[in-house]
């Protein structure tokens, strides 16, 4: 697979930034996790997958007294968005001295002459404490938009750097862009930061939100624990985000280790049967008189059905929850055994609350480290941390899918050994 990152050409303008130490082109690092797999990759005379190394170069590309930089936030909301916006306005205004930097409202929308969105002129004064808030002080919105047109936008606005915020759908949207611009052959640096409350963007280790909606969540969880042991056959049944990676279900599970019973896309269950989700519920209310249900919003769509597509393109699930707390409810009663369900969906509220401290840290040097690369010119490509250094990745290769929780990695095997829940179908069955 080809990493390489394209160039606007070749940089020749010394750096005005006071770096300690300067990031050269030569240097990358290497995607492999473990030494076995390098070898194989060195022995089968394959080149090992490597990523250009993201940090200040000593030459740039663009002469700041001239650039002007636009910023767009795409998708849902996040926590930490106007973390990197803030970071992505300050670096490119003291580090740099660029004084022309535009806020873009509510995703491409902004870009489309239709719409008749203002545009914001970002400075260290408006940005200055919108880190203490939740969302993103440009707003968003989701679906597609005419690319030529928001290519026709950037030109007449006289765009140098465009940096993208968002999450798959909006890095699809940034390689068309890209390539619109090199088909006129313009010369705009499109640079995406990326933003997945799911943490589920390939080749990378983590996206900002994360960890924010990991902390939020394991709250909610004690919450669903109190109110489970607060009654007779109690039950805490709590859906999180998810769509298609059950990061954040995992990892809220693993922190105070309330969850009896986690439910993620990845992994396939069954509901009815003597081996069923149902049955080893009806057994543990009988042990222990109490449970706590964690569920992923993708988790079980057989069960609750698929409704078409999002604007962005995105399944609309079937509501899982929703499915799991009256179909609980209808087994218990058709058994005359009486509990007590509480159901929690705190999606809007996790996603929209500011950022934990290592979030906020952690979406600095995003934004730091995307205007170091579109200061480069460097273009079409994404700015995120691969074994702990952040790296440069190309956004043909992010969109190609998303990153999964392994049902064989230590991740899943610590929730199930937490939780000590079996797979949810006859033990004769092969499948994971």
């Amino acid at each position: 697979m080809d990493a390489s990152v394209k160039n606007l050409g070749d940089p020749k303008i010394s750096s005005p930034v006071r770096a300690s130490e300067w990031v050269e082109e030569t240097e990358r690092v290497l995607y492999s996790l473990s030494a076995e797999d390098l070898e194989k990759d060195i022995s089968s005379g394959v080149k090992p997958l490597s990523f250009l190394k993201a940090g200040p170069r000593k030459k740039i590309f663009f002469d700041v007294s001239k650039l002007k930089c636009a910023i767009v936030t795409c998708g849902g909301l996040c926590p930490g968005l106007n973390n990197v916006i803030r970071s992505i306005v300050l670096t490119l205004y003291h580090a740099y001295g660029v004084r022309n930097i535009l806020g873009i409202r509510y995703g491409l929308q902004g870009f489309i002459p239709q719409y008749g969105h203002s545009i914001l002129e970002l400075t260290p004064e408006v940005v200055s404490e919108i880190n203490e808030l939740g969302g993103t002080i440009l707003s968003s919105s989701r679906g597609p938009q005419n690319i030529s047109e928001i290519v026709d936008a950037l030109e007449r606005m006289n765009i140098g750097i465009l940096f993208l915020i968002g999450g798959d759908g909006t890095f699809r949207a940034a390689a068309k862009i890209s390539d619109e611009i090199e088909a006129r052959h313009d010369r705009i640096s499109v640079i995406g930061i990326p933003k997945t409350i799911d943490n589920d963007i390939l080749y990378l280790s983590r996206s900002f939100g994360f960890n924010t909606a990991v902390s939020i969540a394991a709250e909610v969880i004690g919450c669903a624990h109190v109110e489970a042991n607060g009654a007779p056959n109690g039950i805490g049944l709590v859906k999180l985000m998810g769509r298609e990676s059950g990061f954040i279900a995992a990892n809220a599970a693993l922190d105070k280790r309330y969850a009896n019973f986690v439910l993620i896309p990845e992994a396939d269950f069954e509901m009815e049967g003597p081996f069923g989700f149902l049955s080893v519920l009806e057994k543990r209310l009988a042990e222990r008189k109490h449970a706590v249900i964690v569920v992923a919003e993708g988790a079980g769509q057989k069960y609750c059905g698929i409704n078409g597509a999002d604007p962005s393109g995105n399944k609309r699930l079937g509501d899982i929850g929703i499915y799991l707390k009256d179909r609980i409810s209808s087994y218990f009663r058709e058994k005359n055994i009486e509990i007590n369900l509480k159901y929690i969906d705190p999606s809007y509220t996790i996603r929209s609350v500011p950022a934990t401290s290592d979030d906020s840290v952690f979406c600095g040097f995003l934004g730091q480290n995307a205007v170091h690369v579109g200061m480069a010119g460097k273009t079409d490509v994404m700015v995120g941390i691969w074994n702990e250094q952040f790296v440069c990745v190309p956004f043909d290769m992010v969109t190609t899918g998303r990153k999964k929780v392994d049902l064989n990695g230590e991740l899943w095997s610590s929730v199930r050994e937490a939780t000590g829940q079996t797979l949810f179908r006859n033990p004769d069955e092969t499948a994971v």
